[in-house]
């Protein structure tokens, strides 16, 4: 029989261990639009040898495996390509709230509705792709570009195909239920809100005014992300002093403005804290993110100006608050108008490490994936819009920097991009035609201390599972 695509769902799990999975939990992927989980290269060389009319021999090479998914932001298989991809760290859910320097694997198994079963294991996103198209119908996708450690199909040696894979993977999803598919619609472009913080509450852009003030115990810092600041000791673990538990979630009531999260710190034993420029209103989610050394002295008085961390906010154009477009369109001209397509990539520059591998039956093979090793990741937006203005050029040419950039998709989270610098900007003029502006943006994240740039990018959507 003709094999067709309308008969193929996915679904994955989290792996504690790279390339074997716990075998015990499914979570559907969602809607597929691209999806391949055959995605073989066996790296055969053929090998020519003197006395003979052609290559007499075909020599094996580690076998490649890897796995292009593209999916709707539906459900929560979405969310994992894109956390993995920028890295899980657990805050009471697991989220991924700054680049890590770990890479973290799904399995995933693949269904027909004949009863075939496909497993790809040590599945690692590599190039993770969210793509928003504003000019055409259609939903927004997130595409991942994979590495894989192996795959294998069920039933394809004469045994039962029912989802029990008895070879080089010996992994039993027989008795796994198969989830069903998610209910909700996919998310459209227009459910991301897309804002821009181009000033540090100063009309004056590059003047950094608004902000907050901290100052902590001798080596101490804190770490501010999507969600939450974390206030570390000299050691590395959580400061309990600061708020009882080191950690602060932004999105909560009591830690919302500028003004509060200050008062509490400063009510803090060990900890001090001052609003900067008169930004006690000012959202305490829009902080330029990164990680900040608090730790230069041992007391807590912000007001010596020694040891102490000024983190700024970022606003609108007009300093205040970051609201982002407004359906009057007479938002600040620092703001992305007239969008047509938004792609944000993260390239995480991936090594792959080949070796002599042992499966689950005691077979050896070689294969390129046997372990994946965290590159050094790339984090960029590339945007096109209607030219209205020379706001952004002006900005591209004159090396101007941009503290923050917020995709939020609200109830499922949000994604904040810090210190950003355009890297490209063209506007080519055709006959009769709209003048279309295309950028590309780069992020590094912001702060003094430790690994500061991880938080180019950090994000408070939670992964199912956490």
């Amino acid at each position: 029989m003709v094999r067709i695509t309308q008969t193929v769902e996915a679904a994955y799990e989290l792996e504690s261990t790279y390339g074997s999975p716990p075998g015990s939990n499914l979570y559907h992927l969602g809607l597929l639009d691209t999806f391949d989980p055959r995605a073989v290269e066996m790296n055969i060389t053929p090998v020519p040898s003197i006395g003979q009319s052609t290559d007499a021999f075909h020599a094996s090479g580690p076998v490649a495996v890897s796995l292009p998914i593209k999916v709707a932001l539906q459900g929560t298989g979405w969310k994992q390509l894109l956390g993995q991809a920028i890295g899980s760290t657990t805050i009471s859910t697991a989220q991924p709230h700054s680049l890590t320097s770990t890479a973290g694997s799904l399995a995933v198994l693949a269904k027909d509705t004949a009863g075939d079963y496909t497993l790809v294991t040590g599945v690692v996103p590599n190039e993770v792709t969210l793509e928003a198209d504003f000019t055409t119908g259609g939903y927004i996708t997130v595409d991942a570009a994979c590495t894989a450690y192996y795959t294998l199909d069920d039933g394809h040696t004469g045994e039962t195909d029912d989802g029990d894979f008895n070879g080089f993977l010996g992994d039993d999803y027989s008795g796994v239920t198969f989830p069903a598919a998610p209910s909700a619609d996919p998310l459209l472009p227009t459910d991301m809100i897309v804002t821009v913080g181009p000033h540090y509450g100063n009309a004056t852009e590059g003047t950094q005014t608004k902000g907050i003030a901290i100052d902590g115990p001798s080596g101490s810092y804190v770490e501010v992300g999507e969600r939450y600041i974390r206030a570390y000791s000299s050691t590395g673990s959580l400061n309990t002093d600061f708020d009882g538990d080191g950690l602060m979630d932004l999105t909560n009531g009591s830690f919302d403005t500028i003004s509060k999260i200050s008062t509490l710190i400063e009510a803090d034993s060990n900890w001090g804290s001052a609003v900067l420029g008169g930004g006690g209103a000012e959202l305490s989610v829009n902080l330029v993110k990164g990680i900040y050394y608090t730790g230069g002295d041992a007391d807590e008085d912000v007001s010596d100006g020694v040891g102490v961390a000024n983190i700024y906010v970022a606003t609108d154009k007009d300093a205040t608050g970051l609201t982002g477009h407004t359906a009057a369109n007479t938002e600040s001209a620092d703001q992305f108008k007239n969008l047509k397509t938004l792609s944000l990539k993260i390239l995480n520059n991936n090594t792959s490490i080949a070796a002599r591998s042992i499966g689950d039956d005691s077979t050896i093979k070689w294969l390129q994936n046997a372990k994946v090793a965290r590159g050094k990741a790339d984090i960029t937006l590339d945007v096109t819009m209607t030219a209205e203005d020379e706001t952004w050029y002006d900005k591209y040419v004159g090396k101007k920097n941009i503290p923050l950039i917020r995709l939020d998709f609200g109830t499922d989270g949000s994604i904040a991009l810090t210190n950003g610098t355009i890297t490209s900007f063209t506007r080519p003029l055709t006959p009769g035609g709209e003048l279309v502006d295309t950028m590309s943006i780069k992020f590094r994240g912001e702060g003094d201390y430790k690994n500061w740039s991880s938080f180019a990018i950090s994000s408070d959507i939670t992964l199912v599972p956490s």
